[in-house]
């Protein structure tokens, strides 16, 4: 089934290379795996044209979602859900390179799109731009973007005014669990984002982080997971023991950055 709903978007002349994502780019994955789809494209394609062809595949259709990326959002008729993301081209190589090779760093998932490029599976590559932009961003992790990422989040983190740490104690202390929920949140996207730049790793997205850090990263701060979870059992309920969670976080991260040679 998969493979026919290939063969119908390679027809599409507006389609430039088709690439799977996620586990489905990978071994580690079963028949009820979803599938993560991208769709690298010159222009836009028309709705209708998108829809006459997944219509035949879907039993469950949603067109044209743009809550992170366009995307059409479907249940294949064998139950798996599958998910659609149109990509122009350009902007995406443009992306990738304005982080790995220019090195400016994101306020969270600085990499994710460069990490995205790396480990995606090419189904279709139309002029072979995919593969090539896959072999020009095969490059060992730049040390200036490393200290951009570092020094962009640690000022997130603590070290400016509007610190995420400095908010969310605010937020605890007057009861505002929407904050107290909005600013953990941002806190904790911006540590990821240093915690793989400091063992240059891309980011590999939002899920099963800590997971993740555990089993592949070489360099983690003193009681990582401990201090992550004393920060979630606490947010809402204590906000003494919050910010005793947060100052750990700060410290044991302080510790590591400074043995690293990086300032604090």
């Amino acid at each position: 089934m998969i493979n026919s709903l290939f063969e119908d978007y390679k027809n599409l002349k507006e389609v430039e290379a088709i690439a799977l994502g996620g586990s489905r780019a990978g071994a580690e994955y079963d028949e009820k795996s979803d599938y993560d789809v991208y769709l690298y494209i010159s222009e836009s394609i028309d709705e209708s044209e998108r829809r006459g062809i997944l219509k035949e595949y879907c039993d469950v259709i949603e067109l044209g979602n743009h809550f992170w990326e366009t995307e059409d959002n479907c249940v294949l008729k064998n139950g798996t859900d599958i998910d659609i993301l149109y990509r122009n081209l350009d902007e995406f190589i443009n992306d990738v390179a304005d982080v790995a090779e220019k090195h400016n760093p994101r306020n969270a998932y600085t990499t994710c799109m460069w990490h995205n490029l790396k480990t995606c599976k090419i189904i279709f590559d139309r002029n072979g731009r995919l593969e090539k932009a896959k072999e020009r961003f095969d490059i060992p992790y730049p040390p200036e973007l490393k200290k951009n990422i570092i020094e962009n989040n640690m000022r997130l983190l603590h070290n400016s005014l509007p610190a995420y740490d400095k908010q969310i104690i605010k937020a605890a202390q007057r009861g505002d669990l929407n904050s107290v929920n909005h600013r953990v949140t941002g806190f904790m996207e911006a540590y990821f984002d240093l915690i793989f730049a400091l063992n240059e790793m891309t980011h590999p997205g939002e899920k099963r982080l800590v997971k993740i850090c555990k089993a592949q990263c070489k360099i983690l701060p003193k009681d990582f997971e401990e201090n992550i979870n004393a920060v979630f059992s606490h947010m809402f309920i204590n906000p003494e023991k919050t910010e005793r969670g947060l100052q750990r976080i700060i410290s044991e991260l302080n510790k590591v950055l400074k043995q690293k040679g990086y300032r604090t």
